[in-house]
């Protein structure tokens, strides 16, 4: 076979074997990737902005053994990338939902108000609890009270369980729940990641947001992959951090479809703590987050320098799931 024989061959595998679905004739071109930083696995540019959409650092281990926590859904506009708005289904009124944290043998006493046009509900899964007494739909206008002691440590997803799930989820209906062991961890820069997906379509009015596309959804095919609900707002803000500082990194992933294989670019994990689980892998590379688990990974980093972290499945890490560690040292150089 001819080296052009055998080139054309290859096109012509890798084109059928793409699982995105063909364009319509006259739909416009795919976006190009963001513009990258200049730094290996740099997905996207690294800004200078002081804040970032969604705040990582979670609240500090709690102090009572009695939570009472209001959750209020609502129907909200929010920003899922630069220029990009979203009509999202929320927690709180923004996406992801609100970080909460207990500790082992803690009480939450929560109460669920529905300020939506439509059924939504929620789901612990650190809870021990029976659905069908707790995950049930609250109507418009309703509301759900219900509670359920903290029985095993780690980082857990909290959703809407309302069927259809997957549009839920992908509508924005997620957060990150913390229960910390009754013995402290060792003390850490601590940050909370929640990987999820939007699939997105255009509204017909021009000044309309995006909302959700059930077919880009069933046939997996999001148009951003982010970190707590915006993509690459990271990169845009890096996270400051002291090098050689201990770091422990919260990461859930929401999904509804995407596995996220963590990984910080320039450091190795010294201790990765899967679910619940009380013993550690030790020595990582990269882990993976399954769809509604919850992993904890800690690392230091070695010197100054910029570091990001993505998910190391890099089609979505090129879709927003992409930040940055600024690491300095204590004299800020």
């Amino acid at each position: 076979m001819s080296r052009a024989a055998h080139l054309a061959l290859v096109i012509f595998i890798v084109a059928g074997c793409r699982s995105q679905p063909q364009e319509q004739p006259g739909a416009p071109p795919p976006a190009a990737p963001a513009a990258p930083a200049n730094v290996s696995h740099g997905e996207a540019a690294v800004g200078t902005k002081q804040t970032a959409s969604f705040d990582p650092v979670p609240p500090p281990r709690s102090q009572t053994r009695f939570h009472r926590l209001r959750l209020e859904i609502q129907h909200a506009r929010v920003s899922i990338a630069a220029g990009s708005s979203y009509d999202a289904w929320t927690f709180g009124g923004h996406v992801p939902g609100p970080i909460i944290r207990v500790t082992v043998g803690d009480t939450v006493d929560l109460t669920l108000v529905n300020r939506a046009p439509i059924p939504h509900s929620i789901d612990f899964h650190a809870a021990e609890i029976a659905p069908s007494r707790a995950y049930v739909n609250v109507l418009p206008n309703d509301s759900l009270h219900f509670q359920w002691v903290a029985h095993v440590p780690g980082v857990f997803l909290y959703h809407c369980g309302t069927a259809p799930v997957a549009m839920h989820i992908a509508n924005g209906m997620y957060g990150a729940l913390i229960v910390d062991p009754e013995h402290p961890r060792p003390a850490a820069r601590e940050f909370v990641f929640v990987q999820s997906e939007f699939y997105t379509k255009s509204g017909a009015a021009p000044d309309s947001a995006l909302s959700i596309d059930w077919s880009k959804l069933l046939g997996l095919v999001p148009e951003y992959v982010v970190f707590n609900g915006r993509a690459a707002q990271y990169a845009e803000s890096p996270l400051r951090v002291w090098v050689g500082e201990p770091l422990r990194f919260y990461v859930v992933d929401a999904g509804p479809n995407r596995v996220s294989s963590f990984h910080t670019v320039g450091a190795i994990f010294s201790r990765v703590y899967e679910d619940g689980s009380d013993h550690p892998l030790e020595g990582v590379q990269t882990a993976n987050v399954p769809v509604g688990g919850g992993v904890i990974f800690e690392t230091r980093l070695a010197e100054p320098g910029t570091y990001p972290f993505v998910t190391h499945a890099f089609a979505d890490a090129t879709k927003g799931a992409v930040g940055m560690l600024e690491a300095v040292k204590h004299d800020g150089k």
